[in-house]
């Protein structure tokens, strides 16, 4: 696959693309945007973020403001988790679902204000996201913004780095933000991190973007700081068994086959998609997402097949060499739900290969963005 031009216009650009490139970044097409896959290697990335500070570009997620009287009722139609239990300057993963019970998309609410929500979806599904809220929003604001680039630094000295930058942020809480200025401008910062790792997300207007991607760079450069691409991202992720939509979620499975239930309140009222997973209760849940841990050398992909004897017992979701850990590890959706616990032996079909792998419930590694 060729790498994408500056020029291609049939995808998006990040106002960091140019950035990327100075720093010899291969770049691909990701959820309709080109975006850096890696720059010295997703190894070299990973370890980055694990040991020192990483710093991320993540312009391609969505940014949706829902603002005004009546926000929250909105957004407790939309989406799964009770957000009438997160204050302002809080954060809350949530779901959003279609009628049948299957995920939309997993994203974050931000509440800035008493009646001002920033929505933050995944980029192939910001479509639907906001379409959903514009249908149920009646008086309500629901904008989406596209001059907002979103830069993130993560890693155990991410604090030190971005309070040079907006003194006192390492006093936020996890899965809190607010507001603080950055070039006379009011920037979101963010706690609530995806790779494990302690870090930040930076909302920042795009037209200052660059500056505040060189500042955090230069001032990085004594902790270990690396840009990080998509691929160390995926690995990250991995490693803590954070499903990506697209692979491990999609429309076609229910928070409760993903493990994801502690993401829906059945207690406060209805919402798109609870009668469905009402009666998905009702009649049983047919399989459940697993982490899966390679025993022996083999490397897990996608859509690899999970057997017990000579019976499949599943699929891959997601796969990967964890470089913390050094072995293989995947995700995967085992059936029936109740057949499989945290110990069991399973084998995972590599190109015709068999190797042996424990079903665990993840995280793979002992982190915690906290």
């Amino acid at each position: 696959m060729s790498e994408p031009s500056r020029s291609d216009t049939s995808l998006r650009h990040s106002p960091l693309e140019d950035e990327h490139r100075r720093l010899g970044a291969k770049m691909i097409a990701f959820g309709g945007w080109s975006m850096p896959l890696e720059y010295k290697g997703t190894l070299a990335e990973h370890q980055a973020v694990r040991e020192h500070v990483g710093l991320f570009d993540l312009t391609h997620l969505g940014n949706i403001m829902v603002a005004g009287d009546g926000a929250l009722n909105v957004l407790q139609q939309v989406f799964t988790n009770d957000l009438g239990k997160v204050g302002e300057g809080g954060a809350q993963y949530n779901l959003c679902l279609n009628e049948r019970g299957g995920i939309v998309d997993d994203l974050i609410v931000y509440r800035l204000g008493s009646d001002r929500y920033l929505v933050v979806p995944n980029a192939a599904n910001e479509g639907k996201v906001h379409q959903r809220l514009l249908a149920a929003a009646g008086p309500v604001d629901v904008v989406l913004h596209e001059d907002v680039a979103l830069v993130a630094p993560q890693g155990p000295r991410s604090f030190d780095l971005v309070d040079q930058v907006f003194p006192r942020a390492s006093n936020l809480e996890y899965m809190h933000c607010t507001e603080m200025p950055y070039r006379d401008v009011d920037v979101v910062v963010s706690r609530t991190g995806y790779t494990g790792e302690r870090g930040f997300e930076l909302f920042v207007p795009s037209q200052l973007a660059g500056e505040l991607w060189r500042e955090l760079l230069r001032l990085g450069s004594s902790q270990g700081i690396e840009p990080v691409g998509l691929g160390a991202r995926d690995t990250l992720r991995l490693e803590m068994g954070y499903p990506l939509h697209g692979n491990d979620i999609s429309e076609e499975r229910t928070p409760l086959e993903a493990g994801l239930s502690w993401a829906v309140s059945f207690d406060k009222g209805d919402f798109v998609g609870r009668d469905a997973l009402v009666r998905q209760k009702e009649i049983g849940i047919p399989s459940r997402l697993w982490g899966l841990r390679m025993k022996d050398r083999l490397i897990p992909r996608p859509h690899y097949p999970v057997l017990t004897g000579d019976e499949q017992v599943g699929e891959t979701t997601s796969g990967t060499f964890s470089p913390t850990l050094k072995i293989g590890v995947a995700m995967a959706y085992l059936s029936p739900r109740d057949r499989f616990t945290p110990g069991d032996e399973v084998e995972i079909d590599v190109r015709g290969r068999r190797g042996k792998a424990e079903v665990v419930r993840p995280p793979f590694v002992d982190s915690s963005p906290k």
